[in-house]
Parts: structure tokens; C-alpha cells; sequence
């Protein structure tokens, strides 16, 4: 693991959004193609502000959700709902948006066709993950019903994921999709999180999933 730290959060955001799109245009120059994922929530809001406005081959990157709550875009609660409001705008509004989410009472009944939609974009060639203050990311959260499933490295794309900490059902990207990716960053801010992230480094996966990525990640953090 690298710990970058930031004097503060409107540096850490603007910082993090150049490396990121740096990141993708060698991708884009070398292979004509990139695939990024991001995380959901307001944190890195911020960050897709400033991404969507850079001057990319966009119309060449696919974005795909780190995971996804199970529920339509129509719902505030929808992480596509918020990058669509953030992200796949301005420039960015030429990028692939790869859906986490489609039509049916439970993710089980769409698994398999969300992930054949991801399948030809992987390896992840950028991943931007966030960590909550338990150690979880994506929606590889601590107890939750399939975390063992989850973090094998002979996960499929992805699973459901039911925790009492997740509210409604998720839907993720598995350890083996996120161990896969070229470039790994995590955004976290403020002191919990940092002793969180301390704390993960002490832990194995099963209790502090995050760890399944920390080896080969750059941690960015601002008070």
C-alpha cells in the first residue's frame, strides 16, 4: 500500500481527478480503449466534477459502478442516478455507462446478463474505491451473506450482497474484478477512516474486506 496525503480535500479532489485522468489517456493513447470504475455517494462527487470536464476520447472508456444499490435509476438512493448527475456529463457525456442495475425484484434474476454487459471491458484499467469506517468497500461489507463468495479468487464478475450495514440489496464487483485492475486508488477522508484504514491493515479479509485490494492500492486521504 501508498498513503498520498493531501493538506486538504479540495486539493486531494483535484489532485486525485488529474492522476486519474492521466491514467486513462496513456490507456486510451496505448490500446485506444480504457475501462474505469468508481464508487457511488457524494464523497467523490467532487472528483467526477472535474473528470467530466477533461478532455478525453470518452467515447473509448467505459465506466462501470464499483457496486450498486438494487434500485431503479428513478430512486435517490441510485449510485448510477448520481454519476449520471456528475460524471457522464459535459465531455464525459460520450462515455459507455456499463448498467448495475436492471429490471426485477432481485439481482439474482439479472446477474448473468449484467455481467456479460462488463465481461469484454475487464481488466478495470482505473479503479476508484471508497472505504467506509468499517473496513467495507464496494459492497464487500463485513458479515454480509456472500462476503466469503465474494472475496474467493474464483468469484464470478458479480454478486448479490445482503448486509444489515447495506440497507436494500447490492449488487458488486468481486475481490478477483478489483484485484485485476491496472491502477488502484482509494478516497478516504477525515480520521476515522484513517484509523479504519490502519485497523484494516491488521485484519484479514473477512473482517475488513477492504484489505483485498490495500497491497496493490494508493490510498489518498485528506483530514
Amino acid at each position: 500500500m501508498k498513503l498520498e496525503t493531501y493538506p486538504d480535500r479540495e486539493m486531494l479532489m483535484l489532485g486525485l481527478a488529474n492522476v486519474i485522468a492521466g491514467q486513462l489517456a496513456d490507456f486510451l493513447r496505448r490500446d485506444g480503449k480504457a475501462t474505469l470504475s468508481v464508487p457511488g455517494g457524494t464523497t467523490p462527487g467532487p472528483i467526477f466534477d472535474t473528470l467530466s470536464g477533461v478532455d478525453l476520447d470518452w467515447a473509448n472508456v467505459a465506466v462501470v459502478l464499483n457496486d450498486e444499490r438494487w434500485v431503479p435509476e428513478s430512486s435517490p438512493r441510485s449510485n448510477t442516478r448520481l454519476l449520471r448527475e456528475r460524471l457522464i456529463r459535459g465531455r464525459a457525456a460520450q462515455a459507455r455507462l456499463l448498467p448495475l442495475y436492471a429490471p426485477a425484484d432481485e439481482p439474482e434474476a439479472m446477474l448473468e446478463a449484467l455481467a456479460d454487459g462488463i465481461r469484454p471491458h475487464l481488466p478495470i484499467s482505473v479503479l476508484l474505491l471508497g472505504m467506509g469506517a468499517d473496513m467495507h468497500t464496494a459492497s464487500l461489507f463485513p458479515g454480509a451473506d456472500r462476503l466469503a463468495e465474494a472475496l474467493s479468487p474464483h468469484a464470478p464478475i458479480l454478486l448479490p450482497m445482503r448486509a444489515e450495514a447495506a440497507g436494500e440489496p447490492r449488487i458488486t464487483l468481486t475481490a478477483p474484478v478489483l484485484q485485476g485492475a491496472f491502477h488502484t486508488h482509494i478516497l478516504i477522508t477525515g480520521p476515522e477512516k484513517r484509523a479504519a484504514l490502519d485497523r484494516a491493515m491488521t485484519l484479514p479479509p473477512l473482517e475488513a474486506p477492504v484489505r483485498a485490494v490495500l497491497d496493490s492500492a494508493t490510498v489518498h486521504w485528506a483530514e
